[in-house]
């Protein structure tokens, strides 16, 4: 099969076009045909080798976590799937294999795409979606009528979580460049900011939930404006953080927390509702080819894409 590869770590000129072996589904697994993958940061950070450590130095690395696709195979274990069902999800981060014509997929991983979307707008949910979802209603406790703000709005994450706050009723704050002020309302935000001109964390307005969707504010400088049971959400590990996440398990009152996400049928099938009822929209700023993964990364690298950046694979 055709895939995008390097064979050691560094800049985006070590991603090479090439030919590797097709996996092989397991018992429990989906051999998917991937018609779509996306960008997300941590793609390009580990390719960087900021997370060798976790990654290891076995080569080739196939890059991309974020697929759709179609089913061409099940596992004789599979039973909630078969053979030319349209799904989408994503692969381990740690492990890659997305940006590929084939892969394999656990079950329990595993979604129906939405009926109402691309392949490629499909590949833009997974990872940014399911952050966004998990972080506001599983670690934020998201409920209607909260204060809820998104640091990062316009990006991929934060248009997700725009989106899906409002869905869940809350009132929403995006903070974003000015340039992207007018697009961050069309999402649905109640108020946005501009990080150039205000500095949200020494205002008076306090918030139930802060999501960090770019990982550019600490719980220390965000805790004066959280509610007294106000949570904090990091999307980036920091040492600055780490203290009051850990006391955040012992003591009451304002909480600092990381989201990680999780790939699972039911919360997948949570943003496919949303996607299909028109209440969460994929926002694509780019679609790249299989072939220019090279600077569908440069431009990622760049922080300035608004949503996600799509790859389409042929074939």
């Amino acid at each position: 099969m055709k895939a995008v590869a390097f064979d050691r770590y560094g800049s985006a000129e070590e991603l090479q076009y090439r030919e590797l072996s097709k996996p092989i589904a397991k018992s429990n697994e989906l051999l998917v045909r991937v018609r779509a993958s996306s960008v997300n940061p941590v793609d390009w950070k580990i390719r960087q080798g900021h997370l060798q450590l976790l990654t290891g130095y076995n080569f080739p690395r196939i890059v991309g976590s974020d697929i759709s696709g179609v089913v061409v195979e099940v596992g004789r274990e599979v039973t909630k799937f078969q053979p030319g069902d349209e799904v989408y999800t994503f692969l381990n981060p740690i492990s890659g294999g997305g940006c590929a014509e084939y892969a394999a997929v656990p079950e329990s991983d595993a979604a129906i795409k939405p009926k109402n979307i691309t392949h490629a707008e499909a590949a833009a949910v997974p990872i940014a979606g399911l952050t966004a979802l998990q972080a506001l209603r599983d670690l934020g406790g998201i409920q209607a009528g909260n204060k809820v703000l998104i640091n990062g709005a316009s990006g991929g994450v934060g248009t997700f979580a725009v989106q899906v706050a409002k869905a869940m009723n809350a009132e929403v704050t995006g903070v974003c460049s000015a340039k992207n002020r007018e697009f961050v309302k069309s999402l649905g935000a109640d108020f946005v900011l501009d990080y150039a001109e205000v500095d949200f964390t020494q205002q008076t307005d306090k918030y139930d939930i802060i999501l960090d969707a770019v990982g550019r504010k600490t719980f220390a400088e965000c805790e004066k404006v959280l509610q007294p049971e106000g949570v904090y959400i990091s999307t980036l590990p920091s040492l600055d953080n780490l203290a009051p996440m850990v006391t955040s398990w012992f003591i009451s009152g304002k909480k600092a927390k990381l989201i990680v996400a999780n790939a699972n049928t039911s919360d997948l099938g949570a943003l496919r509702e949303l996607i299909e009822s028109d209440k969460v929209e994929p926002i694509v700023d780019r679609t790249y080819s299989l072939q220019e993964v090279a600077a569908a990364h440069a431009y990622s690298e760049t922080g300035r894409a608004v949503g996600k950046i799509a790859l389409v694979i042929d074939g």
